[in-house]
């Protein structure tokens, strides 16, 4: 029931309105709310243009953008629904929420908050020199819920963490399609996002995006994700195939197919949850 009318509400949302004019994009919100893909934060700040609340000729704060997702892991039986909203102070600071439900069969469902910050550090062809990308820092406070690891049996340190990435965006135009390539680091203590928990040590590891932006509103992409190695849990490597839709400035639907790693098969050294289709609407007013 709760795909059926998940998917009802992406379908409306298609069609309510058909407008060709394309304003919204990437940076859409991510899986915990961050302005970014699917896994992975971009550079780029979650507001809307000049799409700012102003007091006087100061752009105060962004009005905000808005992202559900639905993800289907078949092999591990995983019903995955994500909701965030992310917003701008003053043109360099973003500040976001997310919130996910994680039900998985014949486990106690999980429910993470993500509260994110981002900065940007250098804005995007600065010093007047187009090969400039954008670049910035952020961080993301992960908790996930403690009572269901311990149903579980779910051996793991502590049940909150905290992320620390920095990363470059670039919107390249050489080619006859704008060419969004987009990479970064990332020191982090979570297992499967922190959906399982989080170490008390850090690893650092390394993400990618590209994307390009097609005419009609259309936008197809690849992210890659690489997953921590822990002594206790590693972390598989995590990547999708994406394509969205922008049918008016304010809407976005994308669908997507995304890869975690093998689930539940013998001689697994790192925890995945294997493979399934993603679906999301994102709204920027």
């Amino acid at each position: 029931m709760k795909k059926i009318i998940f998917l009802t509400v992406l379908t409306v949302l298609v069609f309510s309105s058909l407008t060709p004019r394309v304003f919204a994009g990437p940076p859409f919100n991510n899986l915990e709310g961050v302005g970014g893909v699917a896994f992975n934060p971009l550079a780029y700040l979650a507001d809307s243009g000049e799409e700012f609340i102003k007091i006087g000729d100061t752009n105060i704060v962004a009005k905000p953008r808005f992202g559900a997702w639905y993800v289907n892991l078949d092999d591990a039986k995983i019903d995955w629904t994500a909701f965030g909203v992310a917003t701008t102070l003053f043109k360099k600071l973003e500040v976001s929420y997310g919130y996910e439900t994680i039900v998985w069969e014949a486990h106690p469902t999980f429910h993470k908050n993500n509260l994110g910050a981002k900065l940007l550090l250098l804005e995007e062809n600065s010093f007047s020199a187009k090969f400039v990308p954008a670049l910035s820092a952020g961080t993301i406070y992960k908790s996930t819920s403690n009572k269901s690891l311990r149903e579980a049996g779910i051996a793991t340190l502590r049940s909150s963490g905290q992320d620390w990435y920095a990363v470059a965006t670039k919107t390249v135009n050489l080619l006859p399609i704008p060419v969004i390539i987009s990479g970064g680091v990332l020191s982090t203590q979570e297992y499967v996002t922190g959906v399982l928990g989080f170490n008390n040590k850090r690893k650092f590891t390394g993400f990618a995006n590209i994307d390009l932006v097609l005419p009609h509103g259309f936008v197809v992409g690849y992210e890659f994700k690489q997953g921590a190695r822990f002594s206790n849990v590693a972390n598989t490597n995590y990547w999708d195939a994406h394509i969205a839709w922008i049918p008016n400035k304010n809407l976005t639907v994308i669908a997507a197919y995304t890869a975690t790693g093998s689930y539940n098969k013998s001689g697994n050294t790192r925890t995945g949850l294997g493979n399934g289709f993603v679906l999301s609407a994102q709204y920027a007013f």
